[in-house]
């Protein structure tokens, strides 16, 4: 009988879920590890604050100091952290370099950067371009061409001084040496609205970071309007700028100013996902939208924005 019941039971056939309304779906798998994890978090504490003590570390990677020095003595063994014995602080090992760089040849920050770009051109209807500082220079690393139809005003690859166009955001969040080394040579023009006075761009800088963004009209090409912001890394620095471009005809006012929205919040999204402290960026957003129009090209809006936070100056990007 036992086994009679047994053999019912095996035979009796599974009962799919039906597609009514009470079905419930399936939730997605967590395939992470606990310890890897706070691995992670306590290397982004590193970047962030370090060098640092184990008890500060511990309480930004929310561990227990048993449990950070465990794994920070496992990274010191694989020189990805260095201890000071004499002080007790903790910073990152030399290793990192080597990841940086094979970051940076895989394309690791562009990789990361397309699908915001994507959303992005997709919504604005316009190409979009991330650009890096390279040296005294800056390089278009990806695109995302809108529409096979729209002019391209770069391309991958392409190199420009920094000085000009959206470029000169990338110069505003550069160390100050770097400021005062390219405000110091000859500064190429471009077109007639190319600022190269360096007292005024010196002053522009400070206004972009005071903003937080930067509008400019026929800086590099004549005939074409960009709306760019920032995008940060879990330091805080400033790594890559995004940005909007288009002909002039299609970006008179008030269509730049419709369009920042749409590009801060993209570059908030990105550097999000970068491991950087965004604060409410639905609100920026909306206060930056409601400001005044002004002349693109002259970069006169003061008003300032709050900006993402910055906190330190490691960064695995360039």
């Amino acid at each position: 009988m036992a086994q009679a019941s047994r053999s019912k039971a095996k035979s009796k056939p599974r009962t799919r879920p039906s597609n009514g309304s009470h079905e419930t779906a399936t939730p997605a798998r967590d395939y992470s590890i606990a310890a890897v994890g706070r691995a992670l978090d306590l290397l982004e504490a590193l970047s962030r604050i370090g060098p640092a003590p184990l008890a500060a570390l511990a309480t930004q990677a929310r561990c227990t100091r048993t449990a950070g020095f465990r794994l920070l003595r496992t990274l010191e063994a694989r020189g990805f952290a260095i201890q000071d014995e004499a002080r007790g602080m903790w910073r990152l090992g030399a290793r990192w370099g080597v990841l940086g760089r094979a970051a940076a040849e895989q394309g690791a920050l562009e990789a990361t950067a397309m699908p915001f770009l994507s959303a992005l051109g997709k919504t604005a209807g316009e190409n979009v371009y991330l650009r890096v500082r390279d040296g005294l220079e800056s390089e278009t690393v990806a695109i995302y061409q809108a529409d096979p139809a729209l002019r391209l005003y770069s391309e991958v690859g392409k190199r420009q001084p920094l000085h000009a166009g959206s470029s000169r955001l990338l110069l505003a969040h550069a160390p100050e040496a770097v400021q005062t080394q390219v405000l110091a040579q000859r500064l190429p023009r471009f077109t007639p609205a190319t600022r190269t006075d360096a007292a005024w761009i010196a002053a522009d800088l400070q206004r972009i970071r005071a903003r937080g963004y930067l509008l400019t009209t026929d800086e590099v090409v004549a005939g074409a309007a960009t709306v760019a912001a920032p995008v940060r890394d879990a330091s805080g620095q400033v790594v890559a700028v995004l940005s909007v471009s288009a002909p002039t005809m299609r970006m008179r006012p008030p269509r730049p100013r419709a369009l920042l929205p749409m590009v801060l919040d993209a570059a908030s999204k990105l550097s999000r996902t970068l491991g950087a402290t965004v604060g409410d960026t639905a609100s920026r957003v909306a206060d930056a939208a409601r400001r005044p129009a002004t002349s693109s090209g002259s970069s006169r809006d003061t008003t300032a924005a709050p900006a993402l936070a910055a906190t330190g100056p490691h960064s695995i990007f360039r």
